[in-house]
Parts: structure tokens; C-alpha cells; sequence
């Protein structure tokens, strides 16, 4: 019985109307992100033909993402978090309108593109740890983990289908279509938020105010936390793959862009994959040990991509690599949710955005400097190998994520006076 493969869990939208329409719109802004992100990509290259401009795009969205990522999370442990988020995306509407409204005067100038660019990176990172904190409060301890694969599902259904609707969209509408349906599709959002309970941090009264608890940071220390970030971390930051895909397309497949985008597209597909059968994972209460695995999958599988010389075994590395990225963050995000009592969830939940956003981009910037001092097949070698060894690192020496176990009951964690209190006595 335990060996036997589940599909997809769907318990969570069944037991909860709540999170159920979260999820719903969630799933609609991410499409609608996917798609301006492409018009984003596309308007400041047809204003600037240059690829210093569309590097810009990176420094326009990273800098929001971490300042504004860290501040939002003291933020959700201050005030009722459904308030957080319903503020943020309010802001993301704006600034997708004000996308919108830029195109269809026809804009030259690419620095107010990139400040109205800047400024819903800015509204969605203030919200994100507010965000992050959802799930397990609207749903039950053993479901969490269901309810975040079903999110990671429709970010990755949403990376494969929006750049190609994004597509679509701009070559017979152009760019003021595509913002307009992102501005659409963060009003569906906020439409979801709005009908959310209110949630507001253990401690704070009704339509109040509270003081954020002592010590939010110092929570990190607990193994479990900061070897589950540790875990994310090396293998993002030593094995990134993306930002090596233009050269490997060039020394191997012959820089055709239909390989190239085959390249991307495998990544995606192998996280779908796992999402699908993700029922078999997120019913594993061994969480720690099984994003140890597949971190160590993850690293494994693009070292071989380095290696591989046909194209079918490097999309088959591609694909496996993808699954098993989609298999350790939903592991991660579970246990860190579930391990960090409701009081310091926001500030524990900014650090693990912070990490998820820097991790990749610092990862692929790695990845282009070694493989201009040396290779691209000696940069995702060397890059997998050392991803691999860092998670043995943690691994051995932090024995309470190898043994961690998720609830296994149907209560939630969240409950006042019982899981955050006894949490909380540990960190003080």
C-alpha cells in the first residue's frame, strides 16, 4: 500500500472552500504574470535592441524582491495578513494598469517601463510571506503539503502555457492586451483574497495591531529550518542550469531556437509530471529525507545533463531534473511552514521567499563565470557534483531534518495554545 503511486491530491480543494479559492486565484495571476513578464521581455528589447536593457529587467524586479520580500515578512507578523496581501495585489492591479496604460500611449521611455515594472515586483514581494503563510492556516496539518503541490502545479502549468499564450496574445493584440489581462487576472486575485477569513497573527485582537514577538529571527536556528533553506540554497546556487542553455544549444544541438525552447519546456514539463503524481510524495511524513533526495536528484540529474550527448538523453535529464525540483520545494515549503510557529511565520516565510528569488539568479550568474573561464558541460558537471556533496553536508551533520516528520494528524497546526505555544517555548 505504500508503495502504490497517487495522482495528483486533491483533499484540499474539496475540504477547504477557502483555500480552494485561493488556489483558483493564485493559478490566474500567476498566467497573468507569465504573460507580461514576455511582453516585458519583448517591449524593452524593441525599445533598447540591447541586451544590457533587457538585463535591466533582472535589477528592476531582484532589488524589490528582497528589500521589499524582508519587510513584508515583519509586516505579516504585525497585522492581519489577509489585509497584507489584499494591500499588495491591490498595488500589482495598479501597476499592471499602469502597463497597460503606457503601451497604449505608446512609451519610449524604458525607465518608466522599468519603474512600473519595479513597482508590482515591490506590492507582490510585500504580500509574498503573507501569502506563503495561507496554506497552513486554511488547511489541515496532513493537507498542507497537498495544498502546496497543487500550488507548484499551477505555477508550472502557468510557466509552460504563459510564455506561448503571451505569444499569441501580443502578435495579434500587441502589448497593451497582455498587460491588460495580467491587470484582469491580479483583480481575479484580489477578488479570492478578499472572500479569505481574516488572519491575523496569534496574539493580535480584533482589527488591531501587535507587536511582532521577540527573537522572529533566531527561530532560524532550528535545524530543521536552516537545513531545509540550506538544502534549497546549495542546490540552487551551485547547479542553476538556465542562464547555460544559449551555449549548450550552440556547442551541441546547433543553436536551433526550437531546441532551445525544448530546452526550457523539459524543465517544465518534468515538474508538471511530479506535480501530477505528487499524491505519493505529500502523503511521505519523512520530509527533511525526502528533500535531502531531491535536492540530491536535482544535482545529480543535470551533472548528467553536462555529460549527455544526444538530445533525447538531455531532455530526459532536463525532465528528471524538473521533477525533482518540484518534489523539494513542496517538501520544503511544508515543513518550514509547519515547523515555524504562527507568530514568526511572516519573517520565517520572508527568508525562505528571499532565498527561493536570490538563490536561482545568483546560481545562474555562478554558472555563466565558470563556464566562461572553462566550459558549459564543466560548469553543470562541476556545478551538480558540488550541489551534491553541500546536501550531503547538511545532511550528515543535521539529524533533525534527516528524522523530521510531518503531523499526521487532521487538526490544524495552527491551533492557539498548543503547536506555536510549545514551538515558541523552543526559541525563546
Amino acid at each position: 500500500m505504500r508503495g502504490r503511486v497517487r495522482f495528483l491530491d486533491t483533499r484540499p480543494l474539496r475540504s477547504s472552500p477557502a483555500f480552494r479559492d485561493l488556489w483558483i486565484g493564485t493559478s490566474v495571476s500567476q498566467l497573468g504574470g507569465q504573460i507580461a513578464n514576455v511582453a516585458v521581455l519583448a517591449q524593452v528589447w524593441d525599445l533598447t535592441g540591447s541586451p544590457v536593457g533587457t538585463g535591466a529587467i533582472g535589477l528592476a524586479t531582484g532589488l524589490p524582491m528582497v528589500l521589499f520580500g524582508l519587510l513584508g515578512g515583519t509586516v505579516a507578523d504585525t497585522v492581519d495578513r489577509r489585509a497584507v496581501v489584499r494591500a499588495a495585489t491591490a498595488g500589482q492591479v495598479l501597476a499592471a494598469a499602469g502597463l497597460c496604460a503606457q503601451a497604449l500611449a505608446d512609451n519610449r521611455n524604458v525607465l518608466l517601463l522599468l519603474a512600473l515594472v519595479a513597482m508590482g515586483t515591490a506590492c507582490g514581494a510585500l504580500g509574498a510571506p503573507a501569502r506563503r503563510t495561507f496554506p497552513v492556516r486554511l488547511l489541515p496539518g496532513d493537507q498542507v503539503a497537498a495544498g502546496l503541490a497543487l500550488t507548484n502545479l499551477s505555477f508550472q502549468a502557468a510557466m509552460l502555457a504563459g510564455p506561448a499564450m503571451a505569444g499569441l496574445i501580443i502578435a495579434r493584440w500587441d502589448f497593451p492586451a497582455a498587460y491588460a489581462t495580467q491587470a484582469v487576472a491580479m483583480a481575479v486575485s484580489m477578488l479570492a483574497v478578499i472572500r479569505l477569513p481574516a488572519m491575523r497573527p496569534e496574539g493580535a485582537a480584533a482589527g488591531g495591531r501587535r507587536r511582532p514577538e521577540r527573537g522572529g529571527w533566531r527561530v532560524l536556528r532550528r535545524p530543521t529550518l536552516w537545513g531545509s533553506m540550506a538544502t534549497d540554497l546549495s542546490a540552487t546556487l551551485l547547479a542553476m542550469p538556465i542562464a547555460l542553455f544559449p551555449l549548450v544549444n550552440e556547442i551541441r544541438f546547433g543553436g536551433k531556437p526550437q531546441t532551445l525552447g525544448l530546452l526550457l519546456s523539459a524543465v517544465a514539463v518534468g515538474g508538471i509530471t511530479a506535480g501530477l503524481l505528487s499524491g505519493t510524495v505529500t502523503r511521505w511524513r519523512r520530509a527533511g529525507l525526502v528533500q535531502l533526495s531531491a535536492a540530491g536528484v536535482w544535482g545529480l540529474a543535470l551533472a548528467c545533463f553536462g555529460l549527455a550527448g544526444p538530445l533525447w538523453l538531455a531532455l530526459g535529464c532536463l525532465a528528471v531534473a524538473g521533477a525533482a525540483d518540484t518534489v523539494s520545494v513542496v517538501t520544503r515549503s511544508a515543513l518550514v511552514q509547519l515547523e515555524t510557529p504562527d507568530a514568526y511565520r511572516g519573517r520565517v516565510s520572508s527568508v525562505e521567499h528571499v532565498i527561493g528569488v536570490a538563490g536561482p539568479e545568483l546560481g545562474n550568474f555562478r554558472g555563466g563565470l565558470l563556464a566562461s573561464a572553462a566550459s558549459a558541460p564543466f560548469s553543470l558537471v562541476f556545478g551538480g557534483l558540488s550541489a551534491i556533496l553541500a546536501i550531503a553536508a547538511v545532511a550528515a551533520t543535521n539529524a533533525p531534518l534527516r528524522a523530521y516528520r510531518t503531523p499526521p494528524a487532521a487538526a490544524k497546526p495552527t491551533a492557539p495554545g498548543v503547536a506555536d505555544a510549545a514551538a515558541a517555548g523552543q526559541v525563546s
